[in-house]
């Protein structure tokens, strides 16, 4: 890593930091436009579509993109970041824009799939570059950085989604969105080199002593860490596939009012996840011990969480929206510090495999959690169940941090 200094310029690493955050943004652009079609009467028409059926299609991409977190990792191991992530972003790209081409549930499905595929890539190959790229003092601030461009991706792209959808109509929509961020590919090409590879092979020689990995899994921090990622990510993914369409059926707003305030809901988890890492981290320069300063922040934000659930039981449409919004903003306590706690209390060695199980737990909601709403939602006739699922989940979060993800069950 000594070399690093020597051969990129701050500027020119700042850039490529900048790039990978434009990247994830579009790559969640692309996600939540489906969502976004879901909320629209004249594409639900079109496609004769039940809530199980909307569940379905909201899940396609996680079937995939969840259970790929790891084949992709070793993808970006084995050729480095530079062209697995054009190729991939050049796929997903047209992958999206071919959902405008669909005729059928199944088709719509299909293609969500094939998105989710080509999709995985895109956080292995950015951690991957901010690893050997980022001297340990920057990297906090980098994967903060990208953690949040993962949460104003469907800040942006929910309005933006809404307003080429109502100005154009669902299949402009797609087209639009899926081509006309293939630009992006043009700078990457040409300011980002391959050679994080060679980095690495310079790096081998300090890499730190291996870890037993059977001793880490069995650990209740891995444990709890992944029943903890899984009840974050379930909030996140109801909020990412199913809020606009409640936002639209149970609280009569227009679809402009929707998107707007899946923006509000998502920007402002950003901007929380991203004071609260900085804020986390000034504490424990002053002397805060990093596990229970960690664990505080991670705790509040599930807590501040589970106040959805008096929006969710208030006849107030007013009161609704505010929790809708107050809640997921508030989720952003946990976002930078249940991922930084992680690597806090596993061994340096063994935090690359454990990263990889901890993504794919971060996915696997983003299958549940669209499906489960559908199912509660159909069998009980309205968003009450599907609400209070998502505060059982958030409370289970809590309890996984105070009883399992303690120091003293961390591997040694």
């Amino acid at each position: 890593m000594h070399s690093l200094e020597a051969t990129m310029t701050p500027s020119r690493r700042w850039t490529i930091i900048g790039l990978l955050c434009l990247g994830m943004i579009i790559a969640y652009f692309d996600r939540v436009n489906l969502s976004i079609a879901l909320a629209s009467q004249d594409f639900k028409n079109f496609f004769d579509l039940t809530d199980q059926d909307r569940g379905l299609l909201n899940s396609a991409f996680f079937w995939s993109y969840a259970f790929l977190q790891i084949p992709a990792g070793w993808v970006a191991d084995r050729f480095g970041v530079k062209f697995p992530y054009a190729a991939g972003f050049l796929l997903w790209s047209v992958m999206s824009a071919l959902a405008a081409l669909a005729g059928s549930l199944w088709q719509l499905f299909a293609l969500r799939m094939l998105l989710g595929i080509f999709e995985s890539i895109v956080t292995p190959a950015g951690m991957r570059w901010i690893r050997f790229h980022c001297a340990e003092n920057q990297r906090g601030l980098a994967v903060g950085l990208y953690m949040a461009a993962a949460k104003a991706g469907p800040a942006l792209g929910a309005p933006l989604a809404t307003w080429l959808l109502v100005a154009y109509g669902w299949r402009p929509m797609f087209v639009i969105l899926g081509l006309g961020c293939l630009v992006w590919l043009l700078p990457w090409m040409l300011i980002v080199e391959d050679d994080d590879r060679k980095i690495e092979r310079a790096a081998v020689q300090n890499a730190a002593a291996s870890v037993p990995f059977l001793r880490v899994l069995a650990s209740p921090v891995i444990w709890g860490t992944i029943i903890g990622t899984f009840c974050y990510q379930y909030f996140v993914y109801f909020c990412m596939t199913w809020m606009p369409a409640y936002f639209v059926e149970r609280r009569n707003l227009s679809l402009e009012s929707m998107g707007w305030y899946t923006m509000f809901s998502f920007m402002g988890m950003a901007v929380v996840a991203t004071a609260a890492g900085w804020a986390a981290d000034r504490m424990i320069d002053r002397g805060g011990d990093p596990v229970r300063v960690r664990k505080a922040f991670t705790i509040a934000g599930f807590l501040v969480a589970s106040t959805e659930i008096f929006g969710a039981l208030s006849d107030s449409h007013s009161v609704a929206l505010f929790f809708a919004v107050f809640s997921l903003s508030g989720l952003g306590l946990t976002t930078a510090n249940y991922w930084a706690l992680t690597q806090t209390l596993i061994p340096g060695a063994a935090v690359g495999r454990i990263v990889g199980i901890q993504n794919c737990a971060a996915n696997l909601p983003g299958i549940v959690a669209p499906l489960l709403t559908g199912w509660l939602k159909q069998t009980t006739g309205s968003y009450e169940a599907p609400m209070q699922a998502i505060w059982i989940f958030l409370l289970a979060g809590v309890a996984s941090y105070v009883f399992l993800v303690r120091q003293k069950y961390a591997p040694r």
